[in-house]
């Protein structure tokens, strides 16, 4: 049975990609070798040693998950335990005790149902945005990892994460790189969105909307931007993705990978994709949690424009597909694979 609740007094169709102010979240302590049980709080504030693992080293990560109301009332989630898993990798390479991935499912749906009011309703195009994130909480001084560590969990009701909506984007091909070859680029660290915090300031100054970011070693392939993965269309209607081992494994890309194959019997094929070749394609987009798909009408190379036979006032014919289809299954109009969907209340 579908539960209702009356929903919070938002103007759900002007909201924004921002943090808005919910009930409750949940907060977990790693301390003596082990996580505590962990509880809901109406605080959201976080008071810490001021020497901080988190606060010198920046030993910090995240992860990023949306709730969804379905055209039939329920409250569901997306594949969290692949969130979950994400964020267990990523702890592992920071040298973080990992918060227990059955454990983490449970709290985000704890945190869901405690905020069922802001679920926005059906229809308004925004969603509940959930961020579950894990930092090193003792105080360190030399350089090593914390021994005590906060696990917590706040959701906040957003609209679309770039403000056109579905209208295509341009980018520019960035001088900066946004990780090493052997460096985080492949989990979700804090300090990978910090270095490039002054990289997207610099490309919305200059009237782009992302950055392109290529291979640190060549300077050649094209990795992702600086939050969302890349997807390509050839003009014979095959779906490329880069492969690299600096890329971060995105949920969304990989669910829309699984799409193209198994629901728009399309081929897929995950490889380098040298810059060279961006002109060869028919369609770009960029998927990520925020944004889904977010088709790219041009890309901008130090002045050489890029254009996409898509265009720049609609999505690509197969990118607006491959949309439908994955918001089709989250929004529970399509049935979704095995155990891809959680429905929450």
């Amino acid at each position: 049975m579908v539960m209702t609740m009356e929903k919070a007094n938002i103007d759900w169709a002007n909201l924004g990609f921002g943090y808005y102010k919910t009930d409750k979240r949940f907060v977990s302590m790693y301390k003596d070798g082990q996580w505590d049980e962990g509880k809901l709080t109406d605080d959201e504030n976080i008071v810490m040693n001021e020497c901080a693992c988190v606060l010198q080293y920046a030993q910090t990560c995240f992860e990023g998950m949306k709730a969804y109301e379905t055209v039939d009332g329920r409250v569901v989630i997306f594949r969290p335990d692949m969130n979950a898993q994400r964020m267990h990798d990523t702890a592992k390479r920071l040298e973080m005790a990992p918060y227990p991935e059955d454990k983490f499912v449970e709290a985000v749906e704890q945190v869901v149902k405690a905020n069922l009011k802001y679920v926005p309703p059906y229809g308004t195009g925004a969603s509940l945005y959930i961020r579950p994130y894990l930092f090193g909480y003792s105080p360190v001084m030399g350089v090593k990892p914390a021994n005590e560590f906060m696990f917590r969990i706040f959701v906040s009701p957003v609209g679309p994460y770039f403000k056109g909506g579905s209208k295509p984007i341009t980018l520019k091909v960035s001088d900066f790189d946004r990780a090493a070859p052997n460096g985080t680029g492949h989990v979700k660290a804090g300090l990978n969105y910090a270095m490039s915090l002054h990289a997207i300031v610099t490309a919305h100054n200059e009237g782009y909307a992302e950055n392109l970011y290529l291979d640190p070693q060549t300077r050649t392939k094209v990795e992702e931007t600086g939050g969302a993965n890349f997807l390509f269309i050839t003009k014979d209607g095959k779906v490329v993705t880069p492969k690299s081992p600096s890329i971060l494994p995105s949920i969304t890309r990989r669910s829309l990978v699984y799409v193209a194959q198994h629901y728009l019997g399309l081929e897929v094929e995950e490889r380098e994709v040298l810059l060279s070749e961006l002109d060869d394609f028919a369609e770009c987009g960029l998927c990520g949690t925020a944004a889904v798909i977010s088709p790219v009408g041009k890309i901008v190379d130090h002045g050489r424009e890029i254009c996409f036979p898509s265009g720049m006032d609609v999505p690509g014919e197969i990118t607006k597909k491959l949309y439908d289809t994955l918001t089709g299954i989250q929004y529970g109009k399509i049935e979704a694979p095995q155990g891809w969907i959680k429905t929450i209340a």
